[in-house]
C-alpha cells in the first residue's frame, strides 16, 4: 500500500481527494492535514509515503513545506495539486524538489496515477508548463523577503511583521526596500501584487 498524506485547507476539496483516493486498492490515505504546520507535524508522526499538498493554505504554504522537507532530507515525495498554473509556483516547486505538479481540474485517473508515479521515484509534471516555468524569470526575491512581502500583503504593519519573524523593525523595512526595488515597485502593495502574479509569493 502507498500511504498518503493530504494538506489541504478547504474542507471540500480534502474530502474530496481523500475519497478519490480511498477508492483505490493500492492507496491508504493515512492522514488529512488543514494547513502547512499541521502537515509538518503528521508526517513525522504518521510517516506516510508521499505528500499531496495544496499551495496556498494559512500559516505555511505548500511549498514552504516542500523546501522544509527538502531541507530535513526527508524521504517524502511531494505532489503539489493547486489550481494556480503560475509559472513561478511551479518553478518553485520543481526547485524545492517536489516529484509532481498536478491541477486541480486535472482527471481523477491523473491522481491516482500521479502518486503511483512518484512513488515509484519518477516526477509528474506537465511537459508544457514544465517548459514555461523554465523559461519564466527567475525569481529575485530571498526566502526572508518573501516572508517579510507576504505578511506586509496580509496587512502587518511593520512592527507586527517584526514581532512575528523576530526582528528589528529597520531589517523589516530593508527587506520590504529591497524586495520593491526588485521588482521595479512603486510600493510595498504593488510590490506584492506583482510577485503574487508571478507566482513568487
Amino acid at each position: 500500500m502507498i500511504r498518503v498524506l493530504i494538506a489541504e485547507d478547504q474542507a471540500l476539496v480534502l474530502g474530496a481527494l481523500a475519497a478519490l483516493l480511498e477508492i483505490q486498492g493500492d492507496i491508504e490515505v493515512v492522514g488529512q492535514a488543514r494547513n502547512g504546520v499541521e502537515a509538518l507535524g503528521m508526517l513525522e508522526r504518521l510517516k506516510p509515503d508521499v505528500l499531496l499538498t495544496d499551495i496556498e493554505m494559512p500559516e505555511m504554504t505548500g511549498l514552504d513545506l516542500a523546501a522544509e522537507l527538502k531541507r530535513r532530507h526527508s524521504s517524502v515525495r511531494v505532489i503539489i495539486v493547486t489550481t494556480f498554473a503560475r509559472q513561478g509556483y511551479l518553478r518553485r516547486a520543481l526547485e524545492s524538489g517536489v516529484s509532481g505538479y498536478l491541477l486541480k481540474d486535472s482527471p481523477a485517473a491523473q491522481l491516482a496515477d500521479a502518486v503511483r508515479r512518484v512513488q515509484a521515484g519518477l516526477r509528474v509534471v506537465d511537459p508544457e508548463l514544465a517548459g514555461e516555468a523554465w523559461a519564466a524569470t527567475a525569481d529575485p526575491l530571498t526566502d526572508r523577503e518573501r516572508q517579510v512581502l507576504r505578511l506586509a500583503d496580509e496587512g502587518c504593519s511593520g512592527a507586527e511583521i517584526a514581532e512575528k519573524l523576530n526582528l528589528s523593525e529597520g531589517t523589516v523595512r530593508n527587506y520590504l526596500s529591497e524586495a520593491i526595488n526588485k521588482l521595479g515597485a512603486s510600493n510595498r502593495t504593488e510590490a506584492a501584487r506583482m510577485a503574487r502574479h508571478k507566482g513568487w509569493l
